[in-house]
């Protein structure tokens, strides 16, 4: 089974190429579910959580309060990878976990949309990376737009992520989101014609 690891940067269009994946039945495994889904697998993540940062960043039900959480954690870098230390191992299991069901299905083809494919070093694990990328200032604007943030909360984010010029680097194959979803999609049939999946 072809492994193929799809990131990019806040705003850059990832879900919109995610989603053109799933349209045309390939499977998808989405490292953002997977980080939500550990929370309610394993309920001693929480505990680690509010033992580290506090019982601020939970409601009165217990539950995790991630966009309180996340604009906590994205003011520091040491906050922010001290939270990844605590979760990740648990994301990664998981996702090996699915990439192993999907293998004995017999899939020709999966891909694994995570935002730090990189920054945790599984694109090393994948047969293929794609970066999906767009000039910074369309960026910015979309997550203002789509997210409801000040340009300061959108840039503690962006900075808060390794540069896209700077993943350039580690991937295979770069869709360009900045011009049209035609042109997006465009790009993503010629990448599946070229694997001989379309």
């Amino acid at each position: 089974m072809l492994k193929v690891g799809l990131t990019g940067g806040i705003g850059t269009g990832k879900s919109t190429v995610s989603r053109m994946f799933k349209e045309r039945s390939i499977p998808v495994i989405d490292a953002d579910v997977i980080s939500r889904e550990v929370l309610n697998l394993y309920p001693e993540l929480l505990e680690e959580i509010k033992n580290e940062f506090g019982s601020e960043f939970f409601d009165e039900y217990g539950r995790l309060l991630r966009r309180k959480l996340g604009d906590y954690v994205f003011t520091s870098e040491i906050k922010r990878k001290r939270l990844e230390e605590i979760i990740m191992p648990y994301i990664k299991k998981d996702i090996f976990k699915h990439i192993k069901l999907y293998e004995d299905l017999k899939e020709s083809i999966c891909i694994l949309d995570a935002p730090i494919l990189i920054e945790t070093g599984i694109n090393d694990d994948m047969d293929l990376n794609v970066l999906v990328w767009v000039d910074k200032d369309t960026q910015i604007k979309r997550v203002m737009d789509r997210d409801k943030m000040s340009r300061d909360q959108v840039m503690n984010r962006i900075r808060a992520q390794m540069p896209l010029e700077e993943k350039k680097k580690y991937v295979d194959i770069v869709i360009d989101t900045s011009i049209n979803v035609e042109y997006t999609e465009k790009q993503v049939e010629k990448l599946l014609t070229s694997l001989d999946i379309l």
